[in-house]
């Protein structure tokens, strides 16, 4: 047991740092985000799909078919959060956008209320009041900045990601990589009615396939089989890897320095995160005792 929950932590682990290569990878690109999200969409839904059939082979249909709305809903969601979460990395720096996503407990929380009236506990407030503050110290240095554009585009990637994450939490058996490979379609064609031009080179078309085939399919597919057998307080914990690693690719590749505010709010949202997540682990451990 012991074994298969550290198994569990090291392939999580693996798949969120594979994951936060993507903002380098973004960043390394001039094209539009939409002409990003339209070829990273397209790479996505082959990838996953060639890679569930196999798995499943003739049942990949009824896969679909036994999750459809959850596939269709969920994924829609992810799909469009990836368009936001593009055009932020675009617009902003990468600390601004990994600090403000990692947030997304605070809106989880309030969705769970308002679609479910799952009350929050205790912990859920404080933690929810500190990262309110590391928020507001983040947008309030920036406003009428280019950056305050980015950091919408962030905060609104954030909350259909949680709000995706909420309806998800319904539907244990739905099959998570035919929900990412549904979330690649959805950014193709979100993009594809938005998107001013399609054209890119050599250089870009080599990024697009590095993150398109390998970087997010396989970072999601080590993260589904991680998560499977962790608790959500130690997949919040470990998703912190990718709220610090990304803004040190970037930083040591592009030398893209974050903002003093970024610095500080984004290290209470931090602290605040590790805090709750550490609390939420003893809490479990106590009750299993």
């Amino acid at each position: 047991m012991k074994n298969l929950h550290l198994k569990a932590i090291i392939i999580t682990a693996m798949g969120v740092l594979l994951m936060s290569l993507e903002s380098l990878l973004i960043k390394l690109t001039s094209i539009e985000a939409l002409t990003f999200s339209f070829y990273v969409g397209i790479f996505m839904f082959l990838s996953l799909n060639l890679f569930l059939f196999s798995k499943k082979q003739k049942k990949i249909i009824q896969t679909y078919k036994s999750s459809l709305l959850p596939i269709l809903v969920c994924g829609g969601l992810f799909g469009i959060s990836n368009i936001f979460f593009i055009s932020a990395i675009k617009t902003t720096t990468v600390a601004n956008t990994v600090m403000i996503l990692a947030s997304a407990p605070l809106f989880s929380s309030l969705y769970s209320y308002l679609f479910y009236k799952e009350k929050s506990k205790k912990n859920i407030f404080i933690a929810s009041f500190f990262i309110f503050i590391g928020l507001f110290i983040i947008f309030s240095s920036q406003l009428g900045k280019g950056d305050f554009i980015g950091n919408i585009y962030a905060i609104i990637c954030t909350n259909l990601f949680s709000l995706s994450f909420v309806i998800l939490a319904k539907y244990k058996e739905a099959n998570r990589l035919a929900i990412a490979a549904f979330a690649g379609f959805a950014s193709t064609f979100g993009s594809l009615l938005f998107a001013s031009s399609f054209a890119i080179d050599l250089y870009t078309l080599g990024i697009l396939l590095i993150t398109g085939i390998m970087v997010s399919p396989i970072s999601r597919v080590l993260m589904g089989l991680g998560t499977k057998n962790l608790p959500a307080s130690e997949v919040s914990l470990l998703m912190i890897i990718e709220t610090i690693m990304a803004p040190i690719w970037v930083w040591i590749f592009l030398q893209e320095i974050p903002a003093q505010s970024t610095f500080v709010g984004g290290g209470i949202i931090l602290l605040t995160l590790i805090l709750n997540s550490i609390y939420l682990l003893k809490v479990n451990k106590n009750k299993t005792i």
